[in-house]
């Protein structure tokens, strides 16, 4: 396993050289006003391989989601910056270079499986000469051919967080930003998805960004795990996950498995 400890000035990354589709240098995101000023992240700087799925964790409050949502260019930041796939978030995010799916499926109930999937071709700006990808056969990669025409409300929940990754992927963005979206499922359901996810990352290589509070979860779909400390939010540990693909359930019975998510939880404690 390789440990890549916080640096305050050098970002973050992995030994091996690789193309960043997120860098993030020196970055502080602060909330409030002067008298009420909340800093939830504080000199966060790593670099992302492009085509690396990396699984962010970290105690409630840390600045997960926040971090996230500044790749987004949903945040604003305060102080240092952002890169995605080597251009501003708001030039990534008009351009549709990524796509971002939140723990609720946000599907819209009077639009079938298909129309929900097909929603970002109808809207917005899209570069008609950018590819994308035909609505019918992401329902399929995320194994829901047949389900097309099912209304939101006769879909499981896990069906509809599978509409919502076939909705993310339909515009074929090369990084996918994923904010806890198994969070609310049973635990079949939710191993299932992993699974899933895996196959869909090896299949696609399209980047994935993935907030979890699992440590079992963070160490089974990450190639790469970022531990964020809190209060406020920093880099503890960027660490590289050394288990084979493809990974099925299994391995989480295997004794590396067991060492590594006993050491996340050692650094989890501490953060």
């Amino acid at each position: 396993m390789l440990g890549v400890a916080r640096m305050m000035q050098q970002p973050v990354q992995p030994a091996e050289a690789t193309r960043s589709a997120v860098s993030v240098k020196n970055l502080d995101i602060r909330f409030g006003g002067k008298g009420a000023e909340f800093t939830a992240l504080s000199d966060v700087s790593v670099e992302i391989p492009e085509g690396a799925l990396v699984t962010m964790l970290g105690p409630s409050g840390c600045g997960k989601s926040t971090l996230l949502r500044a790749v987004a260019d949903l945040v604003h930041v305060s102080d240092g910056s952002i890169s995605v796939l080597g251009q501003p978030p708001k030039k990534a995010r008009e351009g549709r270079d990524f796509a971002f799916v939140f723990q609720e499926a946000t599907l819209l109930p009077w639009r079938s499986a298909i129309d929900n999937v097909g929603l970002p071709l109808e809207v917005g700006k899209h570069d008609s000469s950018l590819p994308t990808a035909d609505p019918q056969e992401m329902l399929a990669l995320v194994g829901l051919k047949g389900r097309e025409k099912a209304l939101p409300h006769e879909l499981s929940g896990g069906m509809r967080q599978r509409v919502a990754i076939a909705r993310a992927l339909v515009t074929r963005p090369r990084i996918l930003l994923m904010d806890e979206p198994f969070g609310a499922l049973d635990e079949i359901t939710r191993d299932k998805l992993n699974e899933e996810l895996l196959r869909l990352w090896q299949e696609t290589g399209t980047t994935i960004l993935f907030v979890t509070h699992s440590i079992p979860e963070a160490v089974f779909l990450g190639e790469y795990v970022l531990m964020l400390e809190s209060l406020p939010g920093r880099v503890k540990e960027f660490m590289k996950v050394d288990l084979p693909h493809p990974r099925k359930l299994a391995v989480r019975d295997t004794v590396e498995f067991i060492r590594i998510t006993a050491k996340l939880r050692a650094l989890l404690e501490e953060c």
